[in-house]
C-alpha cells in the first residue's frame, strides 16, 4: 500500500464511530471510558469476543457475521490494516462489531474484570527468536493479562501455520497447569472444529494452498494464579 493511501484510510479511521484508539499518556491519566461498559457502547449485554493482532479484521467481522447475539471486538496497532475491517462493517452495516487500535501489551487498561467472554489468537508473529519469546501472544505474561478480564470460563483460541507456536503454546498451557479443550497440528484433517473451519483469511488461504497445515488450539486458563 502505498503512502497516500495510508494517509487517506488514517485520515478516514477517525470518522468511524467504533474504533477507538487512545494514547498510552491518556490511558494512564484518564484511563479508557468504557472499560468494564462496553455492553454501554453496543447497547445489549450479548457476550464479547477479541480478536487479538487482527490485521485487516477479516476474523472479527467473519465471526460478526455469524453471531448477531454476539459482539465482537477487534484489536490491532496497525491503522490502515484496521481500516479494511472498519470499511467492511459500515458498507454492510453490522452492528455487533468494533475495533481498538493499540499495542496487545496495553490490552489490560481496555477491559474490565470478567467483561470478555472469548479470545481468539489468529495468525500472530509466531516470533521465532528465542529473545523474542516475551513478544509471543501465547506467552504465560499476555495470558496473565488476559486473566484480568477473562470470564473464570472462558475459552482462548489460537489458529496458527507456525509449528514452533503450537508448541510453544502447549508447553505454556502445560507449564502453567491450563486446561487444553481441543487441539489439533492439522485442522483440515481434523474432525469437528466445523467454526473454526468456517472463516479462512487471505493468508490462511495462501498457506494452505502451499499445503502448510493450519495449527489449532482451544483452551482455558487455569484458575490458580
Amino acid at each position: 500500500m502505498g503512502r497516500k493511501k495510508k494517509l487517506q484510510h488514517f485520515a478516514e479511521n477517525f470518522t468511524f464511530d467504533n474504533l477507538f484508539q487512545f494514547r498510552f499518556e491518556q490511558l494512564i491519566s484518564t484511563g479508557f471510558p468504557l472499560k468494564s461498559k462496553w455492553s454501554g457502547f453496543f447497547g445489549n449485554n450479548h457476550p464479547i469476543v477479541l480478536e487479538l493482532g487482527c490485521g485487516k479484521g477479516e476474523y472479527t467481522i467473519g465471526l460478526a457475521r455469524q453471531n448477531p447475539e454476539t459482539n465482537f471486538i477487534g484489536v490491532d496497532i496497525k491503522g490502515a490494516r484496521l481500516w479494511r475491517g472498519l470499511k467492511d462493517a459500515q458498507l454492510e452495516e453490522i452492528p455487533n462489531v468494533a475495533f481498538v487500535r493499540t499495542r496487545i501489551e496495553l490490552i489490560e487498561h481496555f477491559f474490565g474484570t470478567q467483561e470478555v467472554s472469548e479470545i481468539w489468537i489468529t495468525f500472530p508473529d509466531p516470533q521465532p527468536q528465542a529473545s523474542r519469546e516475551r513478544k509471543r501472544l501465547t506467552n504465560q505474561r499476555f495470558l496473565e493479562r488476559y486473566r484480568s478480564f477473562l470470564r473464570e470460563d472462558g475459552v482462548i483460541h489460537l489458529k496458527t501455520d507456525s509449528t514452533l507456536l503450537y508448541e510453544y503454546t502447549l508447553q505454556v498451557i502445560r507449564d502453567n497447569n491450563h486446561v487444553v479443550l481441543s487441539s489439533t497440528d492439522n485442522l483440515y484433517e481434523h474432525q469437528g472444529e466445523e467454526v473454526v473451519k468456517s472463516i479462512r483469511t487471505f493468508y490462511e488461504q495462501k498457506w494452505l494452498a502451499m499445503g502448510i497445515p493450519i495449527k489449532y488450539i482451544r483452551f482455558s486458563l487455569s484458575h490458580a494464579r
